[in-house]
């Protein structure tokens, strides 16, 4: 018995001694190990839970930034490391030029409960997700994206209508230019009020969705959000499948593929992809920051009657380039694009100023990497504060300040600062956006073509004070309501726009 005692207790001497190694080792790794970025100092168990920001996170992040003098910063809170980057050279170094390891994304469990797995923007980086963005690339790349015009011109008329019968309405149909293009192009559906069910349907979603990210949330919202994202994917499949079998179907994404499939035969996978797609194009993902075409074509739109009507020379130069090109006699198309190069200088400062996407949806590292000197690990999120980047003084002199001159040469021509960073990077890049660029101008120039926009004035002829505040929180950014009117140019130009055969 004293022999067998004294083996388990040499034993038990080694494994004691065998720890203790590993603990050293381990410390001394760790001590190796490049540090973190810096950032606020974690608590014990918590981290920094309690630091990050519910709302206005691009600014706080950028605001770390400047506190640290770094422009990268860290987090961590629970074991889950968050690394945000502040400058573009970084963002395009990480996100880009090192794509294989920072392409994947972060994943959530409430994303399956909410029915969001089928958002492309949420896919996890693989095989699956590599089919859909092969699909988008076909249908959305520069020269395809042209095909959309026709769409694009003729929402743009119903908005002009709109503004010229009921001014005081605009962000309504705002609301109905911005969902109906990506439902037209989708789905060949014709979205003619902000009654319609796809719109309510989607921002019923859209308000319950919001609840599960506060404290108290309730799992029986996230029923409700499933079944609402199902009928919002239901109800315009259904319309294509009807219009096609009554003969009145017109081309669009789905619309062209069911064709497809009827004539030739088609899988199931390809039918998910198309269907994946489409959602994902008209506004899947709301809360989460994967937004829509929808979401953010409103979300610009306002920053950019906003910012018309707090600078009226930058308005009146504008509409002098488009008398100068275009005279009174039509609508501007993307033909005139090249033409218009002030015009391309607001759309540019537009997005600038108030990107309408602060901070990208983040990336997630596949493996550890060393940049700069600092460690980021295996499952980091990974942020591009896009606003940081668009008011970054080093790069925009006064960014604070609306000024679509910062892209003009001094021989007057049009500068090459023409990356839009509100649209991602890398291979995460928004595989939209030629569509929505297209969308945009042809919006601006459109609008300042017909109209001036200029404050709104009580009944006693007084300026209306204008709500100059902006709501931010989640992933999007959206200017609050403010009254102005539209005050059509001319009568030549009010024929152009009830004319509907000019």
């Amino acid at each position: 018995m004293a022999s067998t005692t004294g083996s388990f207790t040499f034993i038990g001497a080694l494994l004691a001694v065998w720890a203790l190694r590993k603990l050293v080792g381990s410390i001394v790794s760790r001590n190796k190990r490049a540090p973190y970025p810096p950032g606020p100092k974690p608590k014990p168990i918590i981290g920094n839970l309690l630091d990050f920001p519910m709302e206005y996170s691009a600014r706080v992040y950028a605001k770390w930034g400047e506190e640290y003098n770094s422009p990268i910063v860290h987090a961590e809170s629970l074991g889950n490391h968050v690394t945000v980057l502040n400058k573009r050279e970084d963002a395009e170094e990480l996100l880009e030029q090192r794509a294989k390891v920072y392409s994947d994304r972060v994943t959530m469990p409430i994303f399956n409960l909410l029915g969001w797995e089928y958002n492309v923007a949420l896919m996890p980086y693989g095989d699956e997700w590599r089919q859909h963005r092969r699909v988008c690339q076909q249908n959305f790349n520069p020269h395809a994206a042209q095909r959309y015009e026709t769409i694009q011109l003729d929402k743009i008329r119903r908005f002009l209508k709109g503004l010229l019968e009921t001014p005081e309405d605009y962000a309504n149909h705002s609301k109905q230019f911005s969902i109906g293009v990506p439902m037209a192009m989708m789905y060949g559906y014709d979205i003619k009020s902000v009654h319609d069910p796809v719109i309510e349907v989607a921002e019923e979603g859209n308000i319950l969705a919001a609840t599960l990210i506060v404290p108290g949330g309730s799992l029986i919202n996230a029923v409700k959000v499933k079944q609402l994202t199902e009928e919002m994917m239901r109800i315009p499949t259904d319309f294509v499948q009807k219009s096609i079998a009554d003969g009145t179907a017109t081309s669009s994404l789905v619309t062209d593929f069911y064709e497809k499939k009827y004539a030739v035969g088609s899988t199931k996978e390809e039918e998910d992809i198309v269907q994946n797609i489409a959602y994902t194009v008209y506004g899947g993902g709301y809360i989460v920051g994967s937004r829509g075409a929808s979401d953010t074509t409103i979300s610009s739109t306002g920053t950019f009657f906003y910012n018309m009507l707090m600078n009226p020379g930058v308005q009146k130069k504008a509409q002098a380039e488009l008398d100068r090109v275009l005279g009174s006699k039509r609508l501007p198309t993307l033909e005139d694009r090249k033409s218009l190069p002030y015009i391309e200088a607001i759309y540019r400062e537009v997005l600038r100023i108030r990107p309408p996407l602060p901070i990208c949806l983040p990336h997630r590292s596949t493996e550890d990497d060393i940049y700069k000197g600092y460690f980021i690990p295996k499952g980091s999120a990974v942020i591009p504060n896009v606003w940081a980047m668009t008011h970054d003084e080093s790069v925009y002199e006064e960014p604070f300040k609306f000024k679509p001159e910062r892209f003009f040469n001094a021989d007057g021509s049009l500068n090459n600062d023409d990356r839009i960073l509100a649209y991602g990077f890398g291979r995460r890049v928004c595989v939209g956006k030629h569509v929505a660029s297209n969308s945009m101008w042809l919006l601006i120039a459109s609008i300042l073509a017909c109209f001036s926009i200029e404050p709104a004035r009580d009944k006693d002829g007084k300026e209306i004070e204008i709500n100059h505040e902006y709501s931010e929180s989640g992933f999007m950014s959206r200017k609050l309501e403010f009254q102005c009117s539209f005050v059509v140019r001319s009568p030549d130009i009010e024929k152009v726009i009830l004319d509907p055969n000019e």
